[in-house]
């Protein structure tokens, strides 16, 4: 049977819909969406929110030449599929396949890649100032999410947008949620937005019995005075006017009639930026999406891992419960991500010690700090790809001042199917340089437990990263125990080779030495399980009796756990061992599944083994 989705290669053809097609255009765009996603795995209900404002911005805007910059890029599958991708779209997610965020090298309807929150208005202006500067006359829109505008660096954007005046449109995508519900007194404004039609029931009296009173028109300045007040005071949207933009909306983000409506304003305005406010449903249309929208924001690819095993995530947010039943001035400090980070459990036990800041990396590092330098013990649970955009709070607020913040550094290492934007591949590089912090990496689950009660009780800033996905299946001790910090520990024994492994690399090490031992080469494996401090004096022991080291790190090797172990031989003057380091090389990681990728860059058993045994001319040969 012919679907209109058949007809749709590029935006030209949506053009030529007439408007009666367009909603079974929508269902068809979601049928589509469920099918695949829930296939490939991916950003499902955020994209079945879009499907009408998507087809409304190409059938009003004329991309590529128009610039459409969507904030993050997740939502960006109608997209996709309206922009001559619709073909590769069952790739979408893996290795060699469609982005699951926008691409530039994937399409020239992507102007502007994307990954991370609260970028999108700035990149726009960016795009508009130049468009100016070249004296061109294309539209730049961009369009946000509710979550990712409570960003500081979104509200800087518009800050300068407005001052700047350039033409530019700001599609706010309101849906009441990010990954988990928008929280922060931005979202409480629009949530007031979004339920009050109070405005425009008065509206119109209100302009009649003005007019109608004697020298009306004389009083139409003070009307229009009059009118911004009561709007103000009956719907709190003069926020983005007196920023500099012109406010249209709320507009019904499902009817698409009345999207192209304001979306033709905003393109037709040039006196200065505008604003358009859509209220949308976030997984509309499928209604398992519509009911839980936090559950389906994100789905797994089908046939993904069943195990039963504890994932890290889960066994940190248990274990930061147990914490805070004994420890009162514990608290847990997240950015938009309880959830993911599994700390509902603990806000569920202790809903004023887990504080959710929304989307804002930086003022979460901060205000830790502040909470440290009052006695208490902060945790912030974070994503290592998310911890990025707060390095300069690190060292200024945190480790300057020797404060004893915890960061708990989720999806450390390599992560399916995000691709780029999301590998977790630089932390142990940007974090080592900092003085005055500890950097550990846990080999299973249970150590995870014992790092996290150990940075709880050091009374320094400390960071623990680790994978994301299910622990290794081993059994969780009951009781906690300190780590001493810097020591590491010996798993195997040998005398031909040491291998340095930390954190996820461990078990690949494990099982490489076991390969390695049926080619009569004996290993020393070690779980190196502090990036810093470094174990010296088990290094100093391990250079005087082997042959050679390996270190095998989930991390690039440029500024990581090997260059540590490289510069401190070096320091000690111990120049007779070679040391061999495997990791991610100088390059960003593409999307697929961590098997593949730890494959590819030789970070899995096999890789490991056969890069030992490379080192090893009389025993050369291929596994």
């Amino acid at each position: 049977m012919s679907r209109l989705l058949d007809k749709v290669d590029n935006p030209a053809d949506l053009k030529r819909l007439k408007p009666s097609e367009l909603r079974e255009l929508a269902s068809e765009l979601r049928q589509e969406l469920v099918t695949t996603v829930t296939t490939t795995g991916g950003h499902l209900a955020s994209n079945l929110g879009v499907v009408e404002l998507t087809i409304a911005l190409h059938r009003v805007f004329d991309s590529p030449r128009d610039k459409l910059i969507w904030d993050v890029g997740h939502q960006s599958y109608v997209h996709k599929l309206l922009t001559g991708r619709k073909q590769r779209f069952p790739s979408l997610r893996q290795y060699k396949g469609l982005s699951g965020f926008t691409a530039p090298d994937e399409s020239e309807h992507d102007p502007f890649g994307a990954g991370h929150a609260s970028t999108s208005v700035s990149a726009a202006l960016g795009m508009a100032i130049a468009r100016d500067l070249s004296g061109d006359n294309y539209h730049v829109v961009a369009i946000i999410g509710d979550g990712a505008i409570t960003g500081g660096m979104a509200l800087e954007a518009l800050n300068q947008a407005g001052h700047l005046g350039s033409r530019l449109a700001v599609v706010l995508n309101d849906n009441g949620m990010s990954i988990s519900p928008t929280v922060g007194a931005l979202a409480k404004l629009l949530s007031n937005v979004r339920f009050d039609r109070r405005y425009y029931r008065a509206k119109e009296k209100t302009g009649r019995i003005l007019t109608a009173l004697p020298l009306g028109d004389k009083l139409r300045p003070l009307i229009r005075q009059i009118k911004g007040k009561f709007k103000g005071l009956v719907m709190p949207t003069m926020m983005w006017e007196e920023l500099g933009f012109t406010y249209i909306g709320p507009v019904d983000g499902h009817n698409i009639a009345d999207l192209e409506t304001a979306l033709t304003q905003a393109r037709e305005y040039y006196l200065k930026p505008t604003f358009v406010h859509v209220i949308t449903t976030k997984g509309k249309g499928y209604l398992p999406a519509e009911g839980d929208a936090v559950y389906f924001h994100g789905v797994s690819a089908k046939g993904a891992s069943t195990r039963k095993v504890p994932t890290y995530s889960e066994v940190f947010a248990q274990t930061v419960l147990r914490l805070a039943r004994e420890n009162p001035r514990l608290v847990t400090i997240t950015p938009a991500m309880p959830e993911g980070n599994c700390l509902s459990i603990v806000e569920a036990e202790f809903p004023k010690r887990v504080f959710d800041v929304g989307i804002c990396e930086q003022h979460a590092v901060t205000f830790a700090a502040g909470l440290a330098a009052k006695g208490f013990l902060p945790i912030v649970a974070i994503y290592s790809t998310f911890l990025q955009r707060a390095f300069d709070q690190i060292i200024h607020d945190v480790c300057i001042q020797n404060l004893p913040v915890v960061f708990a550094i989720d999806r450390g290492g390599i992560v399916e199917g995000d691709g780029k934007t999301h590998q977790g591949t630089f932390d142990i590089s940007y974090l080592t340089l900092i003085p005055n912090l500890i950097i550990s990496a846990p080999k299973d689950e249970n150590e995870l437990q014992h790092l996290l009660y150990t940075a709880v009780k050091s009374g320094r800033p400390m960071a623990i990263r680790y994978p994301r996905g299910s622990g290794v299946g081993v059994e969780l001790d009951i009781t906690l125990r300190e780590i001493p910090i810097g020591k590491w520990e010996i798993l195997s024994y040998g005398e031909d080779i040491a291998i340095l492994a930390i954190g996820a690399m461990v078990a690949p090490a494990l099982e490489a030495a076991r390969k390695l031992a049926s080619r009569k080469i004996e290993a020393i494996v070690v779980n190196a399980r502090f990036a810093k401090p470094l174990d010296s004096e088990l290094i100093i022991d391990l250079a005087g009796r082997i042959k050679c080291m390996v270190t095998v790190e989930e991390n690039a090797l440029s500024g990581g756990f090997g260059s540590s172990v490289i510069k401190f031989l070096n320091e000690s003057e111990i120049k007779d061992v070679p040391v061999k380091s495997i990791g991610i090389p100088d390059e960003f990681v593409e999307q697929g599944t961590q098997a593949i990728l730890r494959a590819r860059y030789g970070l899995d058993a096999e890789g490991i083994a056969q890069q030992v045994l490379d080192l090893f001319p009389n025993h050369n040969a291929d596994l």
